[in-house]
Order: structure tokens, then C-alpha cells, then sequence
């Protein structure tokens, strides 16, 4: 680790011309924070989403005037002197230096994740962009992995059996190749089976919240308490829920992973991740340099080494998504109600999986959690009130085959494996985006081979409805 330490040179005696730009860096820094404290931290959840950190002055100052974020689309970048090079290559003062490392249109995005993940609450957070939530769910762990354990014996983490398949791939395979153990818990709502897989050794908890496909959830309050009194990090994907319904935050989880590619880059165009942590980890498994920011630490060291931060154009196509969360979200979680109620009356459906139905065991405990935010501001909605998402899953009474021939005949909702889209999607799970996971690991993880998982887009959605009707009835 001696080669990461010219993060501790801020004590050092420094050249007087590196002196100079600290100071003006620290100057700058203590502008910026103000202007979050005493401005943007007292705008409304969309208006964080349509403006992030970019302001009329910075547009006139350094962008001849646009007003929307320019993409950077160059590789590095040049310094007035050896002076700031030195400061910020060693990072003294903010700077991106490179595009590997990190972008100012990157840095945009970063700043209106972080804003919207901490909205509401006092919670201080950085965030760094990947080039996917596959490269975000590996830099947020690989670290909390790769320090010596202070007792004998391997790092371990515990990890909610449903979670996505690419996830447990990393999880169940790779991270095993690399030397740690993933110790599974079955019932995510089940506090003492979360309790019963924590030792000495172990480096985090991990969870999804809604999972996919299969809609669990768990009381992130109480799963962050067990993780908490073991002196470790309580690791959230809140990829299907977003912001706009879940900031895992404010119940106390520490880092936050989002597929940004999922359901904030609705369009489709884009391909990111972002992992958003609190600021400080003071935390057992966590590297000494990244316990005061832990996603500056990933962004400048680790993934520095293994390059997976994202590219600008990618980060400006995603940016612009962002601006209409919420609505969209609303509308699409509206739709996913309409459409569960369907599915759940249809003589050929045996089951609905969907938070958001009275029916579901954990409707209770998911409604504690998961609000529309700012809902209680607008005077559609009246007040306040749950939204459950997009993703729904719902199986075939009659097995796969049948679920087989209710996506082969489909019209409108594209056979596709992403989710989030602004367009309905739908996917049989055990032969696609879980396939990998085997069988037995399908069915400890609730997904048997006639579930079909359906995201609901901006559609109508009696035009979805109808859809799904004409294939049922052919199926």
C-alpha cells in the first residue's frame, strides 16, 4: 500500500507554487460545499435532477454560455504549470487529469447521483461513476476484500440469495476465485438468518431492495443495525427502486450500487454505474485510505488500476435521463399496478409477484420504505404515497412451456433482458439473465422455470394489458 499514500501528502511541507493551488483548491471546495448547504440541499427532488451541481455562472464562465452539460470528450488534460500538475497528479487539488481516472462531465453525473441519494437527509456522500453496475458492484466490494483479516482465516460476506444473476455470478464464483467467502441468506426478511452468518472475518452485508427478479425485500433499518454492531458496512442495490422511491440512506446503509444503465437511463442509450457512499466509513474492512471518502478512494486508486470508470459520452446521455425521474418512475409504477391486478385475476396465472399488491407477504414491510418522493408537494397525488416500481414477475400455472409461449407471443412488450426501459420488456429468467446461476441456485433464490419477469414502460397501460392478454389466451 506505500504506493497510495501520496494521498496523505496534504501534511507535507509542499513547494511553494503547489502550496498556491492547495489553497485555492480549498477555497473553491469551501464554496462548493456552501453552495450545496445553503442552495441546492433546499431545492425540491426535481430540481436537483434538472440542474445536479451545474449553475448559470459556471455555463458563462467556462462554457461559453450552454446550458446543458458539455461532454468532454478528450482524453486528458493540460496544466498551467509542473506546479499543478504535481498537486493535482498527487491529489492535492481536484483535477481529472486523465479520462480513465475521471471526466468532467463524469464528475457531473457523480454530483447529481450523490445529491439525489442523500436528498432529505444530512447524510454527506461522494459518489463514482463505472462503465456498468456489474464494474460498481465490483468496485464497491473488491476493496473490502483485499485488506488482511484481523482474525485467522479468509474474508467472508453475506449476501441476500436474491439479488441479479450477474451479481450472483460475481459473487458465488469470482469473488471465491479471488479467495472470499459468500455465505447466502435465503430469507432476507429473516434478521436472524442475516444475524447467523456473521463472523470475525466477516467484510459486509449485501442486499438488493425490490430484488429481480423475484420482488423480496428486507427491513434495511434492521439489517443496517446487525451489520453496524459487527463493525462492518451494509452494502444496498437500489437499482429498481432509484431515488425517486428508496434512499437507503436515510435507514442507514452505508454504500449504495446502482445499474445506472437500469431505470435512470430509461432511453436505452446509455451503459453505467454508479456505487454512492457515506462519508466517513470508519469501518473494520475498509481500507485506511478510503475510510474518510470511499468513493473518491475508488475512483483515484483502485479504479485508477483497473480502468472501469466511464466515458463522457455515456455520463451526458445518462444525465439527461436523469431530469425526468421521478415522472417517469411514477407513471411506470402506476402502469406495473395496473398490470399486476391483471395478471393476478387471469385464470392462467398461478401467482404475482409484485410489492405493491395487498397480497404479497412483504406488501407490509415494503410500503414502510418505498414512498414517491416529494408526492406530498404535488397536487395530483394529494399527499403522500407508495409507488413499488416497474418490475413485476408473474408464473405460468402450466410450467415453462407455457411461460415459453406467452413471450413467444408477444406483440408490443419486446423479448429483450434489460429492464428499466421507457418500453415494456419481458424475459424468462431461468433461460436468461439467471441461466448461468444452475438450477439448484435458481430454486433456493425463488426462480422457478415457468416465472416470466415483465418491466413495465411509459406506455398506456391498458395498451400493455391487452398485450399480455392476447398471449396468455394463445399461450
Amino acid at each position: 500500500m506505500d504506493a497510495d499514500k501520496n494521498l496523505s501528502r496534504a501534511g507535507e511541507n509542499l513547494r511553494p507554487g503547489v502550496q498556491k493551488y492547495v489553497d485555492a483548491a480549498r477555497k473553491a471546495a469551501e464554496e462548493r460545499d456552501r453552495y450545496i448547504r445553503e442552495v441546492v440541499k433546499k431545492w425540491k427532488f426535481d430540481t436537483i435532477a434538472v440542474h445536479g451541481l451545474y449553475s448559470v455562472q459556471e455555463a458563462l464562465e467556462k462554457n461559453q454560455g450552454s446550458i446543458i452539460e458539455p461532454i468532454f470528450m478528450s482524453s486528458s488534460q493540460a496544466w498551467h504549470d509542473a506546479d499543478e500538475m504535481e498537486a493535482a497528479l498527487a491529489y492535492l487539488i481536484p483535477g481529472w487529469a486523465y479520462s480513465r481516472i475521471a471526466n468532467p462531465s463524469t464528475g457531473y453525473l457523480e454530483d447529481t447521483l450523490m445529491l439525489l441519494e442523500t436528498y432529505g437527509s444530512d447524510v454527506e456522500a461522494r459518489c463514482c461513476c463505472t462503465s456498468s453496475g456489474m464494474s460498481a458492484i465490483f468496485s464497491a466490494t473488491e476493496p473490502l476484500l483485499a485488506m488482511e483479516p484481523q482474525q485467522t482465516g479468509p474474508w467472508n460476506f453475506v449476501s441476500s440469495r436474491q439479488i441479479y444473476g450477474g451479481t450472483y455470478m460475481l459473487f458465488d464464483v469470482r469473488h471465491p476465485q479471488m479467495g472470499a467467502e459468500c455465505r447466502w441468506v435465503d430469507d432476507a426478511a429473516d434478521l436472524d438468518e442475516w444475524e447467523s452468518r456473521i463472523d470475525v472475518n466477516t467484510s459486509f452485508l449485501f442486499g438488493e431492495l425490490p430484488s429481480n427478479p423475484g420482488q423480496t425485500f428486507f427491513d434495511i433499518k434492521a439489517v443496517a443495525d446487525i451489520a453496524h454492531k459487527h463493525d462492518i458496512p451494509l452494502i444496498v442495490d437500489s437499482t429498481i427502486a432509484t431515488p425517486a422511491l428508496l434512499r437507503p440512506f436515510e435507514h442507514g446503509a452505508d454504500i449504495v450500487v446502482h445499474s445506472v444503465t437500469k431505470t435512470m437511463t430509461s432511453s436505452g442509450f446509455g451503459i453505467a454505474g454508479a456505487v454512492i457512499a457515506k462519508k466517513p466509513l470508519h469501518y473494520r474492512s475498509v481500507p485506511w485510505e478510503g475510510q474518510e471518502d470511499y468513493a473518491s478512494y475508488l475512483k483515484l486508486l483502485p479504479n485508477r488500476d483497473f480502468g472501469p470508470n466511464l466515458s463522457p459520452f455515456h455520463a451526458i446521455l445518462t444525465l439527461n435521463d436523469l431530469r425526468t425521474l421521478r415522472s417517469k418512475v411514477s407513471r411506470m409504477s402506476h402502469s406495473a399496478m395496473q398490470v399486476a391486478r391483471f395478471l393476478e385475476e387471469h385464470p392462467k396465472v398461478e401467482k404475482v409477484e409484485y410489492l405493491g399488491l395487498n397480497s404479497h407477504p412483504l406488501h407490509d414491510l415494503a410500503s414502510r420504505y418505498m414512498w414517491l418522493v416529494d408526492s406530498e408537494y404535488d397536487e395530483v397525488y394529494g399527499g403522500r404515497i407508495n409507488r413499488y416500481g416497474h418490475l413485476l414477475s408473474f408464473l405460468m400455472k402450466d410450467g415453462h412451456e407455457q411461460a415459453r409461449n406467452v413471450i413467444n407471443n408477444l406483440q408490443r412488450i419486446w423479448r429483450a433482458t434489460d429492464l428499466g426501459r421507457i418500453k415494456s420488456i419481458a424475459n424468462i429468467p431461468s433461460i436468461s439473465t439467471h441461466q448461468q446461476q444452475g438450477e439448484e441456485s435458481r430454486q433456493a433464490a425463488g426462480i422457478p422455470p415457468n416465472l416470466i419477469r415483465l418491466c413495465v414502460g411509459a406506455e398506456h397501460p391498458m395498451d400493455i394489458i391487452d398485450d399480455l392478454d392476447q398471449a396468455l389466451e394463445k399461450a
